[in-house]
């Protein structure tokens, strides 16, 4: 006795399974405003906080920390959908690989600088002493050493970007992948870390924002 054949899948079943290219692209382009509104409305309303002293990362601590560490994690993840959009739409040429795996390597990251947060110091949150933390904890070390992962992941997928970019001539996309790059690899003044910090993480967020739109102009991106 011949046993019935499995009924055919439906058409486009499979495409189901995964998120459509578009969707992941504009969870990549919108991770970096999202960081920034969230830290900018934190800025303004949380007392104690000035970005000259505080470092934005010094939001996810106190009573309201959980704001911030929950932005470092939706930020990491709209990374992480950035590098698997990007995977999908590049197929050819320099950094179609190598780009993909350092943004979602930015975005772990992200991720895990939220998870492991900083100590509370420099009088904030309210009522904490001035000055830095006596002792940093473990989890302000791991914050640490993920950030400065994540920042120079970042930092060789602008360069390979510029390296692409002078290859094919596109001038504009050669100085904008160079800025970037540039901002993201220069030491940083201890003086002025906290607000150098903050407008590096800009420019970075801003050049995963316009690598998104750029790829959603693909043919690609709709398939």
């Amino acid at each position: 006795m011949t046993k019935n054949p499995a009924p055919p899948l439906a058409h486009g079943s499979a495409r189901t399974e995964a998120p459509p290219t578009r969707a992941l692209l504009l969870a990549g382009a919108f991770a970096g405003p999202l960081f920034y509104l969230s830290a900018l409305v934190q800025t303004l309303t949380r007392p104690g906080f000035d970005l000259r002293i505080h470092p934005l990362s010094q939001l996810s601590t106190g009573n309201l920390g959980w704001i911030q560490i929950l932005t470092f994690v939706l930020a990491g993840l709209g990374l992480i959908c950035l590098s698997i959009g990007h995977r999908r739409v590049v197929t050819h040429g320099l950094g179609r690989a190598a780009i993909p795996v350092l943004v979602a390597i930015s975005g772990t990251g992200f991720i895990a600088a939220g998870l492991f947060p900083q100590d509370p110091a420099n009088g904030f949150p309210l009522g904490v002493a001035d000055g830095p933390a006596a002792d940093p904890t473990w989890h302000a070390l791991v914050h640490m050493v993920a950030a400065i992962v994540a920042f120079t992941a970042l930092a060789v997928a602008a360069v390979i970007a510029l390296i692409r970019a002078i290859r094919e001539r596109r001038a504009a996309a050669a100085v904008g992948n160079g800025i970037v790059a540039l901002a993201l690899l220069a030491p940083v003044v201890p003086e002025f870390a906290s607000v150098q910090v903050a407008l590096t993480g800009l420019l970075a967020f801003g050049w995963c924002t316009a690598t998104a739109v750029t790829l959603l102009r693909s043919p690609r991106a709709s398939r």
